[in-house]
């Protein structure tokens, strides 16, 4: 009997230590998941923040484009009903061709500077549209590396 007695409690150490022990991987296990669970959550919001600036950024600059083009067209039409009440108003032939030269001279260097002006007011949008995403993707791949470990 004692060499029952003795191999029943080997046998009852050895399941006790194997309860505890998996108890233990599973704890541990759970508490990796739910580690992995609050940085993935956490990258989910940070990109969420970014995405929300990002939009707000491209929509100002949207609007500031918009209210450019506004002026822009606004001042070409004002400027065009002038130097037609001018050209029409003129004593010679002479003297309209020069308002009319005139007119085409300014009216193409405001266009070129104006196109200058929505290119840079563009680049300034693009830019900082994406300033807020950037390093989204270096985050992602921290967060998985982080899973990994």
């Amino acid at each position: 009997m004692t060499k029952a007695k003795t191999a029943a409690d080997k046998a009852a150490a050895t399941a006790d230590f194997a309860i505890a022990n998996g108890a233990e991987a599973i704890r541990a296990g759970f508490d990796k998941a739910v580690k992995n669970y609050d940085a993935v959550l956490g990258y989910g919001k940070d990109t969420a923040e970014a995405v929300m600036k990002s939009a707000t950024v491209a929509g100002k600059g949207v609007e500031s484009i918009s209210n450019e083009i506004y002026a822009y067209s606004k001042q070409s039409l004002e400027d065009s009903i002038t130097v037609t009440k001018a050209v029409m108003s003129s004593k010679s032939l002479h003297e309209a061709f020069e308002y009319q030269s005139d007119f085409a001279k300014s009216a193409f260097e405001s266009y070129i500077g104006g196109l200058t002006k929505f290119g840079e007011l563009f680049t300034v949008t693009a830019k900082d549209s994406f300033a807020p995403l950037q390093g989204r993707v270096e985050a992602w791949l921290d967060v998985v590396q982080t899973t990994r470990a």
